[in-house]
């Protein structure tokens, strides 16, 4: 395996620092961290962060010829989907925009993008979905990421895309994810209203991250399912992630989608097909179980209650930092 040196985008986020995590403690690589923040989230010795904002061409173009990685893994994205709806400019310059200059800058000076997508790409009719089948996103925030994917396929770039979906799991300072957000909620004995009509894969960051590191050690092309071993509802993953914590279940009401008057339409039948990662980057993801019992010694070890000064969602939404991502 040869070493690479690696410039992680949007570093401060759920899925950034975790990569980041897995790079610095099982990996020869040098890693370089940059975010939209002007410092790390986590202050890490030895470690080199940059602040790089994605929208702006001239600092990407800089950013790439100072640092010269030979992989970019880009974990930046405006993910809160009705958000996007709405704030639809700022959702296709971080989302579209921010991707065209690392793609350009990339392709001056050599190397490969690692680009993280989602299955809002399609419209949630006939899933799950394969690598292959035809994208066809209902919100805007499922039409800047699918730009974003054709943007890096006509840049000329050497291009990884990993597809993924409901992102769980822990990282300090970031904004509740579903589970998280679930978690606190019970606790404080708070009644639940989950969707029992959206299906897809939950998916345990650290499954991700592994998944995506895999694919830079073999130096994997292409696109890429990495999402969660199981296809369930929102409301049944909801119900396991309440017992596997030993929260009370019975606050947990179902309700359709339609029901919520959300700005973004959502894709209702979906899910990712992740056989193609399973055979070729010896992809193995943690059951639900497995990976909310990996999650609830995360939360033990951590020194505060999950959810303190944090925005819950439907609040201001995270930018290119990656944070709160809803994938």
């Amino acid at each position: 395996m040869s070493v690479k040196r690696i410039l992680l985008v949007g570093s401060n986020g759920l899925l950034g620092q975790k990569i980041a995590e897995l790079l610095l403690r099982g990996s020869p690589h040098l890693v370089i961290l940059s975010s939209v923040e002007e410092r790390p989230v986590v202050q890490l010795q030895s470690v080199e962060y940059t602040q790089v904002d994605i929208t702006s061409k001239k600092g990407v173009r800089q950013a790439i010829a100072t640092l010269e990685p030979e992989v970019v893994v880009n974990c930046a994205a405006m993910t809160n989907v009705d958000a996007c709806e709405v704030e639809r400019e700022l959702a296709w310059k971080v989302n579209v925009t921010g991707v065209e200059n690392l793609a350009e800058a990339v392709r001056i000076h050599g190397g490969t993008i690692v680009h993280i997508s989602t299955d809002y790409i399609f419209d949630g009719k006939s899933g799950p979905y394969t690598e292959t089948d035809r994208p066809n996103p209902l919100s805007y925030y499922g039409k800047t990421k699918l730009a974003s994917e054709n943007a890096l396929r006509v840049s000329g770039v050497s291009f990884l895309i990993a597809r993924t979906m409901v992102l769980y799991g822990y990282a300090p300072a970031v904004k509740p994810n579903f589970v998280l957000w679930l978690i606190r909620s019970l606790e404080k004995g708070t009644p639940v209203r989950i969707v029992d009509d959206q299906i897809g894969n939950p998916t345990f960051v650290d499954d991700l991250a592994y998944g995506l590191l895999r694919a830079i050690e073999l130096g994997r092309t292409g696109i890429f399912n990495i999402a969660g071993r199981e296809i369930v509802s929102r409301y049944d993953f909801a119900l396991r992630a309440a017992k596997g914590f030993g929260l009370d279940a019975s606050l947990i009401t179902p309700i359709k989608t339609s029901k919520l008057q959300q700005s973004a339409p959502r894709p209702l039948k979906s899910g990712l097909v992740t056989l193609k990662a399973e055979v070729e980057l010896g992809y193995k993801p943690m059951s639900i179980e497995e990976s909310l019992a990996v999650l609830k010694t995360q939360l033990s070890r951590t020194a505060r209650r999950i959810g303190d000064s944090t925005p819950v969602p439907g609040q201001p939404p995270a930018r290119q930092s990656g944070k709160g991502t809803k994938t």
